[in-house]
């Protein structure tokens, strides 16, 4: 399975994107490496088994059961499917030398696999991204040799002699003043002279601004081009709206930061990963932090770009108070300090995690 010469990097976590996402972007930084061969450990229906395929990984699918902090009778047949995976994340890995780093980013298919590393005694690394510590990775934390975090807030999270702040494992074309071209036709942002409004609830999109912003559409239309990411669920509906001024799309994949770059005013949710590249690419943004968020850590987030960029919240129940165009022009009115020391903290987060996993092939 594997040559004796090359140490083995297995990335596992899933069920949302959030998880997912820095994964796929490690994987991306460390494929060029000649001294790792690369796998990933996920669920049998989670998006990370696509991703992979698309990416050429590896990839073995183990059951997994979603933990959580309430009283829930699933909770009994979620406890069997996760001895289930455990067992079956032990028999994988048992296949694997002692030259094995289990990568875990999060989510509930990570913990059988943390569990069963520990239990065949390889190397384990996690990575929070949230400002809230998720509870997959607060039981990871136990097992793990070395924690590393997105925000310093999280360290009170976690046992401060193994937890590292690394930021977050960014995209490439955060650190690129060059935006494709290519994406200026993509999504006909060169056929207006108007400037550029992106709106996206994430990659599920977001029924909430998704209805906010159809509200006031045809207004919005005279003085902005709209890009809106509306999820896939509600692509179909909103297609009938689309014209020379609005352009609705269902997921967007790799072109996220171009359009990020391109516009002149973003509203988004305010997961970490999105708060992070905004950060980045000094974007002061409007954020609606989703409510529904384990333990409100979108709003979190959202705080953190506040106080780096000067980015407005507005929490889910005050929007109703706005209609979008009052919106906007409260955030272009609002004077803010637009200094950000993100690049001073970490410049690259993905190199300082290669660096750590280098460490490791070095003196393993």
């Amino acid at each position: 399975m594997s040559s004796s010469n090359k140490f083995n990097i297995i990335f596992t976590g899933g069920g949302s994107g959030g998880h997912l996402f820095p994964a796929v972007t490690m994987i991306s930084h460390l494929k060029s490496s000649n001294h790792y061969k690369i796998y990933y450990i996920g669920s049998n229906q989670g998006i990370e088994r696509d991703v992979m395929s698309e990416l050429k990984i590896p990839y073995y699918n183990i059951q997994t059961g979603k933990l959580r902090r309430y009283f829930s009778l699933e909770n009994f047949i979620d406890i069997i499917r996760l001895i289930v995976g455990i067992i079956q994340a032990t028999a994988i890995l048992l296949r694997f030398n002692k030259n094995t780093l289990v990568f875990s980013t999060g989510g509930f298919v990570a913990v059988p696999v943390v569990v069963a590393a520990k239990i065949t005694r390889k190397h384990i690394f996690i990575h929070e991204q949230t400002s809230r510590i998720g509870l997959a990775n607060k039981i990871s934390s136990f097992f793990a040799d070395k924690i590393f975090i997105s925000f310093k807030e999280s360290m009170q999270f976690f046992p401060a002699k193994k937890t590292y702040y690394s930021g977050y494992p960014l995209r490439a074309e955060c650190f690129s003043d060059q935006s494709k071209k290519i994406v200026l036709g993509k999504y006909h942002l060169n056929d207006s002279k108007n400037p550029i409004l992106f709106i996206t609830g994430g990659g599920n999109g977001s029924k909430l601004l998704n209805e906010f912003v159809e509200t006031s559409l045809e207004q919005l239309k005279k003085t902005y081009f709209i890009v809106h990411q509306v999820g896939q669920q509600f692509i179909e509906y909103y297609q009938k709206y689309q014209d020379e001024h609005y352009h609705p799309i269902g997921l967007i994949k790799e072109d996220m930061i171009d359009l990020y770059k391109l516009s002149d005013i973003i509203i988004s949710r305010s997961g970490a990963g999105t708060v992070c590249e905004l950060i980045a690419l000094n974007k002061r943004s409007i954020l609606v932090p989703l409510k529904i968020a384990q333990l409100n850590e979108q709003f979190h987030n959202a705080k953190e770009a506040h106080r780096r960029l000067g980015s407005m919240i507005v929490e889910e129940d005050e929007l109703k108070k706005w209609t979008i165009s009052s919106l906007i022009d409260e955030f272009n009115s609002e004077s803010t300090d637009r200094k950000t020391h993100y690049h001073e903290e970490v410049s690259d987060a993905k190199v300082f995690l290669a660096k750590e996993i280098n460490n490791l092939l070095i003196y393993t």
